[in-house]
């Protein structure tokens, strides 16, 4: 049985279904620049097998190995996730979610 990589590079441009912004994928692209939002469409990075397809919120982010962290719950399933942040990144808003409450109950749980 063949054992499906745990990240597959995905060049793909999308319309942010938050904020309508037209973004640009690099292959690492899994958020909008703009307002943060991600979607919920991966179980790994890139498989796009994810059954959800709910928008993910971003809901903190901290400072992490000299770069930010944003950490994600997706509005539909309840999901949670955190990626780095990316330099094209809107600063202000990663600056408006550190400011947000310890997310003490953070975990990533595995989606099945």
């Amino acid at each position: 049985m063949l054992k499906t990589k745990k990240f597959q590079k995905k060049k793909e441009n999308f319309t942010c279904e938050n904020c309508g912004k037209l973004i640009k994928g690099t292959g690492y692209t899994d958020h909008c620049s703009n307002c943060l939002y991600s979607k919920h469409v991966d179980i790994n990075p890139g498989d796009r097998e994810a059954k959800c397809k709910g928008l993910m919120k971003p809901i903190n982010a901290e400072v992490k190995n000299k770069g930010y962290v944003i950490y994600y719950q997706c509005l539909e399933c309840s999901y949670k996730f955190r990626v780095k942040s990316a330099p094209d990144d809107n600063f202000e808003k990663i600056l408006e979610l550190t400011g947000k409450p310890e997310q003490n109950n953070f975990s990533v749980k595995n989606e099945k």
